[in-house]
């Protein structure tokens, strides 16, 4: 038997069989929207990479998600926060799960998407390949646009304090093959080194949700790590942006978290006058004086209680409706 131990070691080498894989756990965060979750879980039932369990953490949903995904997924780990906690402190819940099971590296990942079946593949071969990497981004195309995409990472323009996708809106091609250095990762699909949570820390809760991604990547590049798109890897956001714009909570959200984020990553005085003056001011009378946006009055609120409740520290999840 232990003459026949070389001979299999090789088999294993020749096949590609790591005999110790790095283990993944996948994350996802729901609160309600049960059929994109059980496609999304669907999807991920597929993996091509062995070493992986998926966790769903449930904000609390009142659709009966529990229920119907222990019944539908009996493979898949369920925790049931019992609040909706928001992004950052409900995938805090799976981060810190991860942690306590030992995960190498762990994916966190929307609801609304469907991955390709070597995602989980792909991200491991990239972060085992360079250890310098502490986050990856797969390419993320829209779901009813399966050839355009939706983010190949992302940039920050700190004279200004905004962000922008990479390659939003444009059809694939050549010039988005190839791995590239980015600002920051979509908390949609970011994958992350354990070594990380144990250096860096986990997502800032005060963000709730919105721009929670952004300052945590800052915050680990800062640490000295590398944040990656690498495009092999694929999925599908089944995003609507149309209805993100007329969201009052999005609005919300969006503004007093992009101010916390100025303030935590000590922003230069550019980003906050654009922030303040050309852009939220602007706006902010635009909508009170044209005759156009005069149906704006809830967005001109939403606008105002951001400002209030960010220069009073008012941060995380708001109970009051908006």
């Amino acid at each position: 038997m232990f003459h026949a131990l070389p001979a299999m070691l090789e088999t294993i080498h020749h096949h590609g069989i790591d005999p110790n894989p790095r283990r993944v756990l996948v994350i996802v965060l729901c609160y309600n929207g049960i059929e994109l979750t059980l496609c999304c879980l669907e999807s991920l039932r597929w993996q091509t990479y062995g070493a992986v369990d998926v966790l769903v953490v449930d904000n609390s949903s009142t659709d009966n998600t529990p229920q119907i995904v222990r019944e539908r997924f009996p493979e898949v780990t369920l925790v049931e926060t019992g609040a909706n906690l928001g992004f950052a402190a409900g995938n805090n819940v799976g981060l810190r799960y991860a942690c306590a099971k030992g995960y190498d590296y762990v994916l966190l990942l929307n609801n609304d998407t469907e991955v390709a079946q070597d995602l989980v593949a792909e991200l491991v071969a990239a972060c085992e390949a360079d250890a310098r990497i502490g986050v990856a981004g797969p390419r993320i195309y829209y779901h009813d646009r399966p050839t355009t995409i939706w983010s190949a990472g992302g940039t920050i323009d700190w004279s200004q304090g905004t962000t922008a996708m990479v390659g939003l809106n444009h059809p694939d091609g050549p010039s988005f093959d190839h791995p590239a250095h980015v600002d920051f990762v979509t908390g949609c699909a970011l994958f992350v080194r354990r070594d990380v949570l144990e250096q860096v820390g986990l997502i800032d809760e005060r963000f709730g949700m919105y721009f929670e991604e952004v300052e945590w990547c800052v915050r680990i590049g800062r640490a000295g790590w590398r944040i990656m798109y690498i495009p092999e890897g694929k999925l599908w956001h089944k995003i609507q942006p149309a209805e993100q714009s007329l969201s009052l909570r999005v609005l919300y959200y969006m503004t007093r978290n992009r101010l916390l984020f100025l303030r935590l990553t000590r922003a230069p005085a550019s980003a906050w006058l654009h922030a303040s003056i050309l852009q939220d001011l602007r706006t902010w009378c635009s909508w009170g004086v044209r005759p156009r946006w005069r149906d704006r009055g809830p967005q001109r609120a939403a606008l105002l209680l951001a400002w209030r409740d960010f220069l009073h520290n008012r941060f995380g999840m708001v109970a009051r409706e908006l």
